[in-house]
């Protein structure tokens, strides 16, 4: 939908199992209206679409796109976002650090999203802005030297600067301007505010710089097409705080193509409670997702975990002040007992988007429903609008 100040407000439909374009075609004829009628029945309802590789290819075929694009039309409904992270299945099997398979060193991931971007061209409603989430290169810890990491980062850079390069010819035969918008994550390439600065500055901008120049383009003009998407959950893990962060992208003329609105578990310990608190915390430990942990020392320093299994098992973890796991849990709520979520972080930076005007996509991404304990599992249409009403309320509610 779109609020006051001209942003559109969506919720990523990852959140609904399916890999074929049959399974994402009927789930989204299921749960859009339904949406729709709770949040905003009486305006155009933005959609964040996500659709995998073999989904993005099924779409292609037949009529598929022509029936899509008159049932949008039908709901009042547009696309103006789309994730094009998770490359294949991200439901009801274990994920973990397979979502960042092919990562953009392979020319699967840059033919995907070249592929969503046409796709998204022909969704785009005129004059509204395109983008698509992406990961953050590769995941590291698969890369263990540091020439490893090193020679990935430069080659996935030659691969981003093709894919900008491919946008720039969508604009050019359509108008539509549509961005990439890399994804910073716990054990990324780029996982926090120092690593993305440094990869955007040491490899990404300079790659698009030498093929800009290779093809005659003004540098500005591939480097538009390479964005950021701002995952709140993200940056609140690596204790990042958003206003120096969202200023320092700003001076390095990174550009925020959407803020994905998530909050991560976030445990205080309490000396007193902390057996009581860790049993709250192990619940969440669930086999499709990963859930990197960055633990906070009395003193300040930070330890990182790759998954929440290791954190629990960690003695050194265990005393530390506080935790923050990257889990995407539901933002309308702050506290779950015993524990409690980065919920206030999302606040700041919707303050800070409002204020600022960083970005005009926000997309409520919590994708975890079916794995969540048992006595968190609500409706799902109820739970996305609860969700974009939160937000709603928010935003409404500033000066």
């Amino acid at each position: 939908m779109r609020l006051a100040n001209h942003t559109h407000l969506t919720y990523c439909t990852n959140i609904h199992p399916g890999e074929s374009w049959a399974e994402v075609w009927a789930a989204l004829q299921q749960h859009i209206p339904a949406v729709r009628q709770q949040v905003c029945s009486n305006q155009p309802f933005g959609i964040g679409l996500r659709l995998s590789d073999l989904a993005s290819r099924q779409i292609l075929e037949n009529e598929h796109l022509e029936l899509f694009k008159a049932w949008l039309q039908a709901q009042n409904a547009y696309v103006f976002t789309m994730n094009g992270f998770p490359f294949g299945g991200f439901h009801y099997q274990r994920v973990k650090d397979a979502v960042h398979t092919p990562d953009w060193t392979s020319r699967q991931r840059l033919d995907y999203t070249v592929r969503l971007a046409n796709i998204l061209a022909a969704l785009l409603p005129a004059g509204i802005a395109g983008g698509i989430s992406t990961s953050p290169l590769s995941y590291a810890p698969w890369h263990r030297s540091a020439a490893d990491l090193t020679a990935t980062t430069q080659e996935a850079a030659k691969q981003l600067a093709r894919a900008a390069l491919a946008m720039f010819r969508i604009f050019e035969q359509t108008g539509q301007m549509i961005h990439i918008d890399l994804e910073p994550e716990p054990d990324g390439i780029m996982e926090d505010l120092a690593t993305t600065l440094q990869t955007f500055r040491q490899f990404i901008f300079p790659a698009s710089d030498r093929l800009a120049a290779a093809e005659g383009i003004p540098p500005e003009l591939l480097r538009a097409h390479l964005q950021l998407c701002y995952d709140v959950c993200h940056f609140a893990v690596a204790f990042e705080p958003h206003a120096e962060a969202l200023k320092q992208l700003s001076a390095e003329g990174i550009r925020i193509g959407k803020f994905q609105l998530s909050a991560a578990l976030r445990v205080q310990w309490q000396d007193t409670q902390r057996e009581a608190q860790r049993k709250v915390l192990t619940a969440f430990d669930e086999p499709t997702y990963l859930h990197q942990v960055v633990a906070r020392s009395y003193e300040g320093s930070l330890l990182h975990f790759s998954d929440l299994p290791q954190a629990l098992a960690s003695a050194e973890a265990s005393a530390a002040a506080e935790w923050r796991t990257h889990f995407h849990v539901p933002i309308f709520l702050d506290n779950y007992g015993l524990i409690q979520s980065t919920q206030q972080d999302i606040v700041e930076v919707l303050q800070l988007q409002q204020q600022y005007d960083y970005s005009r996509h926000l997309e409520v991404e919590t994708y975890t429903w079916t794995v969540l304990p048992a006595d968190m599992q609500l409706p799902v249409a109820e739970s996305i609008a609860r969700e974009l009403q939160w937000v709603k309320n928010i935003v409404e509610q500033m000066p």
